[in-house]
């Protein structure tokens, strides 16, 4: 089969490797569509994140859905010709955050495309991948397997909503309009949001926001004083989903959101960030990190068969695997890009 494979930075090569049969537990997938998410753009631009480092060719890719080629003995629930979504995340299950119910937070993770741990985990742009039955998740009937694979970016922004806790009737404010931050804007709408305000530095990244029905975007790169409205009596929003990443955009959320306000921080940025802890002390906010997902990759599914979400008008391209350096070129161009896909 043939696989998606990164060597260092800018160094993007489809390479042939061995097809393996299933085992017992495990069944096998043809992949259709591969998203390409951040950290895919971080290895490809940068060869990593942070202190973070390819040290071994890895494939990259965890945004998959495809249709199931052969099953392993043992197998129950997935058949030969289902439809499936698979959840890069394969916990341990027996650590102490697992047994909580918090697999998130698992102290042996293995996540696919991830160069964190040594030797890498290696990723699903390739042809053919085997995972456990566990991992594969049935797509509903009227899904389409380019909206199969939004499932996994989505459990994310679902999670961060769950995060925030309560949103009905709340205002929300989302910083940075990338894939995660317009949908976590369709997440909180789904969680009863009343407004939603969506920012951003870049026209192309806000103008797919006005597509899923936010109530305004703003560009605050050209027009940062559209925020001085919303500090007005110490703030105007009762929750902020931090999606940017940047020192900058939480410093302003500190600032419009009210007393008491929630503070959702999904964005990792590239080093570490100095904040007004005065003014959240002052404004008694409260500041929550969010962290991937667990069950809420089989709800993003379940919503998403429901005609309770749509992702289609974020999906932006869809490329084939043969063109994956252009793929990943033009998911760099947040002017014409929101979420580009990967054909196989």
């Amino acid at each position: 089969m043939l696989a998606l494979v990164a060597h260092a930075a800018k160094d993007l090569r489809i390479e042939e490797r061995p097809v393996a049969a299933p085992g017992e537990g495990e069944i096998s997938v043809r992949i259709a569509l591969g998203g390409v998410c951040g950290s895919d753009l971080h290895y490809y631009n940068h060869g990593g994140f942070g202190t973070v480092r390819i040290k071994e060719p890895m494939i990259l890719g965890h945004e998959i859905a495809g249709v199931v080629e052969a099953v392993g003995k043992g197998c129950e629930r997935i058949k030969v010709g289902d439809r499936v979504a698979v959840n890069p995340s394969v916990p341990c299950n027996r650590c102490r955050y697992c047994l909580e119910g918090r697999q998130n937070q698992c102290l042996d993770m293995r996540f696919y495309g991830s160069a964190m741990r040594f030797p890498h985990v290696q990723g699903a742009f390739r042809e053919r991948l085997v995972c456990w039955e566990a991992q594969a998740h049935l797509a509903p009937e009227y899904v389409s397997l380019e909206e199969a694979a939004m499932a996994e970016p989505l459990a994310v922004a679902l999670h961060a909503v769950r995060r925030a806790g309560s949103l009905t009737g709340k205002r929300v404010l989302v910083s940075g309009s990338g894939p995660i931050g317009a949908l976590s804007a369709i997440a909180a709408r789904r969680a009863g949001a009343a407004e939603i305000v969506v920012t951003d530095i870049a026209d192309g990244a806000l103008a797919f926001a006005g597509r899923i029905g936010v109530d305004r975007t703003i560009n605050v790169a050209r027009d940062p004083a559209a925020m001085d409205s919303y500090k007005a009596d110490k703030g105007y929003f009762d929750v902020l989903f931090e999606a940017s990443g940047a020192e900058a955009a939480l410093r302003v959320g500190l600032e419009v959101v009210r007393p008491g306000g929630v503070i959702v921080q999904l964005g990792l940025g590239t080093g570490e960030t100095t904040l007004p802890i005065n003014l959240v002390t002052a404004k008694e906010l409260e500041l929550r990190g969010t962290f991937r997902f667990h069950e809420e990759f089989a709800l993003a599914l379940e919503f998403m068969g429901r005609g309770l979400i749509d992702v289609k008008p974020l999906i932006s391209a869809t490329v084939p695997f043969a063109d994956a350096r252009d793929a990943f070129e033009l998911a760099c161009d947040r002017s014409r890009s929101m979420k580009v896909q990967l054909a196989f």
